[in-house]
């Protein structure tokens, strides 16, 4: 049985692809991901606030004070050795590059244009194969247009398209004016893929304690409809590659996003629920059900069901509203 598919321009045993988690920041656990059966893994992420606050911290120790004392500087590190999180992210991307044979994707969770685009550039000299660029954004200025927020994207996928050679994908939002429109633009502005959808984590309120307080819960297979919904619609629209992430947790849910149109379906809950060796699972699974309905590869049925394919191609849009709203008891 062929499981094969193509992503980012590699050509990957299986869709089966970790997504940056709290499980790639042990280095052993690559080498368990790789043995489990994935075909590539997206390495934990680097935030743009952690490059930022870096550098202020490190500005406002080296001065601090030496208004009085112009010899002060002397006792503080060489501005070269600042980097301490972000050298060691780099070191562990080279490490983990060379302790498996898979793609080794870096993951960069970014919010506005900066220097920190040329950190890319960094990423890319470790020798990973691939850079997830996370777009982790919720617009609260109330002057700020819809115009003024798709400029802000296109602007930052543009600076690292000439920051880097290596292929990379971008994870989005769902929350845009026109989804087609933005996957296009982001397509043409040199993007190779796109990683459907980030999950935006609300925050709760502790009412005894009057705080406001972080709130986290595990996806379910629930969450998955929205990325097969876009990923049907734009699945040969586009140029770039289609990843499917958030409520990917079984061997059903990875069928039903691979013939809407993904290349590569990523997991993260339930990995962190079920174990890293539950990719073994999907995979059996996977298998098993191909071979029972007479599939010799997964090309077959890559897109079967997207729009450009189904023969009811309008169930992506108003009338499988019209439909589910008239239909329900």
């Amino acid at each position: 049985m062929d499981l094969s598919t193509n992503y980012l321009g590699f050509k990957l045993r299986t869709p089966l692809v970790p997504s940056a988690s709290p499980f790639s920041e042990n280095l052993d656990n690559i080498k368990l991901m790789e043995e489990a059966g994935a075909s590539a893994v997206v390495f934990h992420s680097l935030f743009e606030e952690q490059i930022i606050n870096e550098s202020e911290n490190f500005h406002h120790h080296i001065t601090f004070g030496t208004e009085s004392f112009s010899e002060a500087t002397s006792f503080f590190p060489e501005p070269q050795d600042f980097h301490i999180g972000i050298e060691k992210y780099l070191k562990n991307l080279t490490k983990a590059k060379k302790m498996v044979s898979i793609p080794i994707i870096a993951s960069l969770n970014c919010n506005d244009l900066g220097t920190w685009t040329e950190f890319a550039k960094e990423i890319q000299n470790t020798g990973v194969d691939a850079l997830e660029l996370n777009i982790y954004n919720i617009p609260t200025n109330f002057d700020l247009s819809s115009q003024d927020i798709e400029d802000n994207y296109l602007n930052i996928i543009k600076q690292v398209r000439s920051e880097i050679t290596i292929p990379f994908a971008v994870k989005l939002s769902p929350y845009f004016n026109n989804m087609a429109y933005m996957a296009k633009k982001i397509s043409e502005a040199g993007a190779n893929g796109l990683v459907l959808f980030n999950r935006f984590y609300q925050p709760d309120i502790d009412i005894e304690d009057l705080k406001m307080k972080p709130s986290l819960s595990l996806s379910t297979s629930a969450e998955n409809k929205l990325s097969l919904t876009w990923i049907g619609i734009l699945y040969d629209n586009i140029t770039a590659d289609l990843a499917a992430t958030s409520g990917i947790h079984n061997k059903e849910d990875v069928i039903k996003l691979i013939m809407a149109g993904a290349n590569v379906t990523m997991m993260c809950s339930a990995l962190l629920k079920n174990g890293i060796n539950y990719l073994k699972v999907v995979e059996k699974e996977l298998k098993e059900w191909l071979e029972e309905h007479e599939y010799h590869s997964l090309k077959q049925m890559h897109g079967s069901m997207s729009k450009k394919k189904s023969h009811n191609g309008k169930a992506f849009e108003r009338e499988q509203y019209i439909h589910t709203i008239q239909n329900f008891h």
